[in-house]
């Protein structure tokens, strides 16, 4: 309010990224005394420009995942897991960016967001081809949705789902991820490939 009434410019500083989003119309990301992006609150969710960036935006923070990208006719599916388990078919939009071409068979970091993870019926339903199997560590009731804590062969990942889910701890669950958005970054770089 303060803020619109004076109708002038702010800078504000804060460690905490939920003041930074919610106040924010321009916000420049910082580590190390090093800007790591300049922007929107909704373009910095959603477009990150590395891993940094990726995790330190969003509630809870970004799964980082070491995957493989394969082949295989037209498609390009993100495995990974222990033994490489897991296999998810990204979308064309995705699988058809030229920027995809030179990490065809290299392992990439892939990002997933909690609330891109779902265990209830219908996205497991109309996500077949995007399904794991994942171990229930712990849930985490945090009102109006539920934070699983879980582990997928090696790799442990949260979700934030809803507070009707029916998840408890030493569950095996199915799992849809919503692939659309899955982020992809650059191991060695940890620069964003594609969103």
């Amino acid at each position: 309010k303060l803020h619109h009434r004076l109708a002038t410019t702010f800078i504000y500083v804060t460690h905490d990224q939920v003041e930074a989003m919610t106040m924010g119309t321009r916000i420049v990301v910082m580590k190390d005394g090093f800007m790591q992006q300049v922007d929107t609150p909704i373009n910095l969710y959603d477009y990150p420009i590395n891993q940094f960036v990726a995790g330190f935006i969003g509630t809870p923070q970004m799964n980082f995942i070491p995957s493989e990208l394969q082949q295989q006719g037209s498609d390009v599916y993100l495995v990974f897991g222990e033994n490489k388990e897991f296999s998810l078919k990204l979308p064309a939009e995705k699988s058809n960016n030229p920027l995809l071409k030179d990490y065809i068979g290299k392992e990439v970091i892939a990002g997933i967001r909690p609330e891109c993870l779902h265990d209830e019926t219908i996205y497991l339903n109309s996500m077949p081809e995007s399904i794991i199997e994942a171990t229930v560590d712990v849930t985490e009731l945090m009102g109006a949705e539920i934070y699983l804590y879980l582990t997928a062969s090696e790799d442990q990942l949260i979700a934030r789902v809803s507070s009707h889910s029916t998840a408890r701890a030493g569950d095996t669950i199915k799992i849809a991820v919503d692939v659309e958005r899955i982020h992809l970054f650059d191991k060695d770089t940890e620069k964003a490939i594609i969103h």
